[in-house]
């Protein structure tokens, strides 16, 4: 055997791990597989955004509230977050609005013109349907 071939026969016996694969998957431990639950018993429901563990909502003293912001704070902490997304947003340039525009002018004028065209062809198309019939006598 050549010393290539010698090392891709390590290699791969290096890589082959599935002596140490168990031959069926274990359940984890205190949970039961699909097959010791009854059919009857329907699966937990997942958790929502917002709620505890296994589906469990999150657990709130009553009457304890946090302190809410008045109306003109909560509205100035809006105005503020609005002006810092603003500052985000990656503004097109007054080249590229141009040209979209352009783009868009150009594609509504082929519409029309193609959709007025099938209508002209479809409006023949019945003129030329009703000639038909008057020609056999049915209309």
């Amino acid at each position: 055997m050549s010393k290539k071939a010698e090392r891709a026969d390590k290699i791969m016996a290096d890589n082959d791990d599935s002596e140490d694969l168990p031959l069926e998957p274990e359940a984890a431990p205190g949970r039961e597989s699909s097959s010791d639950v009854p059919a009857s018993v329907p699966p937990p429901r997942a958790a929502r955004f917002g709620e505890g563990a296994e589906g469990r909502g999150i657990r709130r003293e009553r009457g304890v509230t946090g302190a809410r912001a008045g109306f003109f704070a909560r509205t100035g902490q809006f105005l503020r977050d609005v002006r810092a997304e603003m500052k985000r947003v990656s503004w097109p340039t007054a080249r590229e609005v141009k040209n979209t525009t352009i783009i868009t002018l150009v594609a509504v004028i082929f519409f029309a013109v193609y959709l007025w065209g099938v209508d002209q062809v479809l409006v023949q198309f019945g003129h030329f349907c009703g000639w038909l019939l008057s020609l056999v006598g049915l209309s």
